[in-house]
């Protein structure tokens, strides 16, 4: 089977999920963005794919750059 790639990433000021190229989704908050992902990564694996799921960590602003 294949590889599927999933990645939360800002976008304006909501968050999204990067798969195949295109982010699909718009969620008001990283964590809603993940169970998202997560179930799509969940019917990947019961397909047979390999999966990877990226969530970037620390605060993040609108433009989506890590806050120190």
């Amino acid at each position: 089977m294949g590889l599927a790639q999933y990645a939360i990433v800002a976008v304006g000021d909501q968050w999204g999920v990067l798969h195949d190229g295109d982010i699909k989704g718009e969620y008001a908050t990283k964590e809603s963005a993940f169970e998202s992902a997560a179930a799509a990564a969940s019917l990947a694996i019961r397909q047979g794919h390999e999966v990877h799921l990226s969530v970037p960590g620390g605060e993040q602003d609108k433009a989506g750059r890590q806050q120190l």
